[in-house]
């Protein structure tokens, strides 16, 4: 299918047209594995034939749409409209936003989108953009910021980017010939993929001897070398809503490996996959593993916090959560103690104080410091006010986006509120900037086996997710020393609760408001024959005196941010 008449989506100035944007529909062969496609962004010097070996192993289950970027392949080159200047005087230098936007245009309204290089970086900032349009990202070697930048040294050095620009402006099949010899390097299909390219060279290099297309066609391979100039996702990836994989190979040429160790501090919904012994074209000499890391990819469950839900739900159980908080209390009395006495401190912030219980002991330690109580849940703020009027100060706010100014607190108490983030590395981000240089930062967060018992159990019963979903404990550790901040003590701990029945267990994890408050899960009510099962599974767990155990996970750490 093709898309005619971009002119109304851009601007009133001079601005890019094109005749025809060409996409290549490959219908699934077998079962779909989801109802929307998957749009596929070829890279640089490429088209949407370099997906060719790959698309078998994903057609058995996925629609594929693949595009041809303006000026390759199939799809016609982008032109500024008649009259908006000269045909010589044309630079082809129109907005990146105008590329993207151009290209979005004639994208479902939704799917999911997977890029190689160029076309990774152009699939990043669509899913940055617009992310209402996505459901997944995926890229392949494709560097977030493709040239060295102050503070990037993983990117291609400036001179050697501006001499393969001057090269290929030059001598394009010499260009060309390097460029695919690089892409080939290291690869254990090295020399079948050298000759696989140069087959398909000749025909690219007519685009460029055809005078009628020459200027057009030579101007818009120069602007996607702009653009991967250009684009720098960092800031798109660590705000990037959409769950991503982002697949390398182990000995690429054109991408720095090193770069995989960013993404965790970029942001924790992105996954990594490393393909052993792989160069730059990974997707044509890996086609099965990367075939099948995409697939399992997309198969996957993922869900996510509702931060409305989880407001709304400790707000509701303000009034029975003391009574049941007993894990709560033990864990922020440890952590407590983890605190020193004697330090310097003028605000001291009980970040996710929930009903209170830990300002007064605050307050206590630290005698001359102002005390700031702030929780996500009104109602449990409505509590805690009712309680300890002589709180200097209470705010109803995110630990994503506190709201504090920049180095103003000098400690950070927070207990079991970690968990109800989702964005590690924005809040992160949010605790280092609010901390002064030397503050401290003191949290207790829930670990990834928490409640493992009810959740095995469920498994059991229906596919769907019922219990909430927590970060591996090392993801923390990891976060915060790439923040920027001193380790003092970091403890993982296993509490194991007891409870008679599966009925006393719900009943304390609705009163805590502590109940699945993931995003995705089964709206509807169980019915009476789940719950049966459900019993079942879980009293295969009984312990020899007859108790149902629950496991909660606790990560402790203290921390202080380096001067």
């Amino acid at each position: 299918m093709s898309a005619d008449n971009f002119s109304g989506l851009l601007g009133q100035e001079a601005k890019p047209s094109i005749n025809k944007l060409t996409v290549h529909t490959y219908p699934c062969t077998g079962q779909p594995l989801q109802s929307e496609p998957l749009v596929l962004i070829h890279g640089w010097g490429a088209d949407s034939g370099t997906w060719e070996l790959i698309l078998p192993e994903l057609t058995r289950t996925l629609n594929i749409l693949a595009i041809d970027l303006p000026g390759f392949g199939q799809s016609d080159v982008f032109k500024l409209e008649a009259g908006a200047c000269s045909e010589a005087n044309t630079e082809f230098s129109w907005p990146t936003e105008h590329y993207l936007d151009a290209i979005l245009a004639i994208m479902p309204n939704k799917c999911s989108i997977m890029g190689w290089s160029l076309g990774g970086a152009l699939a990043t900032a669509l899913a940055g953009r617009h992310p209402s349009r996505f459901s997944n990202l995926i890229t392949v070697a494709t560097n977030p910021c493709f040239t060295q930048q102050p503070g990037w040294s993983f990117g291609m050095p400036d001179k050697i980017f501006k001499d393969f620009v001057t090269l290929f402006n030059e001598q394009p099949a010499v260009c060309l010939r390097r460029f695919h010899a690089l892409q080939c390097r290291g690869d254990t299909e090295e020399r079948k993929l050298f000759r696989l390219l140069q087959k398909g060279v000749t025909e690219r290099l007519k685009q460029f001897t055809d005078r009628k297309k020459n200027s057009y066609c030579h101007n818009a391979w120069l602007r996607g070398l702009e653009l991967l100039a250009e684009i720098d996702n960092r800031d798109t990836l660590r705000k990037l809503k959409i769950p991503g994989l982002h697949i390398f190979g182990e000995v690429d040429q054109l991408v720095n490996l090193d770069i995989t160790s960013e993404f965790e501090i970029l942001n924790s919904l992105q996954q990594i996959k490393i393909i052993p012994k792989a160069g730059h074209l990974l997707h044509i000499s890996n086609t099965k593993k990367v075939a099948s890391s995409v697939l399992s990819f997309l198969k996957e469950k993922r869900y996510f916090l509702d931060k409305k839900r989880v407001a709304d739900s400790f707000s509701r159980a303000a009034n029975s959560y003391d009574s049941v908080s007993r894990l709560q209390r033990q864990v922020g009395e440890k952590l407590l103690n983890f605190l020193p006495d004697r330090v310097p401190q003028n605000t001291v912030i009980d970040l996710g104080c929930g009903t209170g219980f830990f300002v007064k002991p605050l307050a206590n330690k630290y005698n001359s410091a102002t005390i700031v109580g702030m929780d996500l849940a009104e109602g449990m703020l409505e509590v805690a006010r009712s309680r300890h009027d002589s709180i200097d100060l209470w705010l109803c706010g995110d630990a994503e986006n506190i709201p504090l100014a920049d180095n103003s607190v000098d400690v950070i108490f927070s207990n079991l509120t970690f968990q109800w983030c989702d964005q590690l590395p924005l809040l992160v981000h949010e605790i280092s900037r609010v901390v002064k240089p030397g503050g401290r930062v003191a949290f207790t967060s829930l670990g990834s086996k928490t409640l493992s018992e009810l959740r095995k159990s469920w498994i059991e019963v229906d596919s769907y997710v019922h219990v909430n979903q927590f970060l591996d404990p090392h993801s923390w550790k990891t976060a915060f020393s790439q923040a920027g901040f001193d380790i003092e003590d970091y403890e993982i701990e296993d509490h194991k609760l007891t409870y008679r029945d599966l009925s006393h267990l719900m009943k304390e994890l609705k009163d805590l408001g502590a109940h699945n408050l993931n995003a995705g899960q089964n709206k509807g009510m169980t019915g009476s024959k789940n719950i049966r099962s459900l019993v079942s599974a879980y009293d295969k767990f009984r312990d020899s005196r007859g108790q149902l155990p629950a496991t909660w996970q606790v990560i402790y750490g203290v921390c202080t941010l380096n001067v």
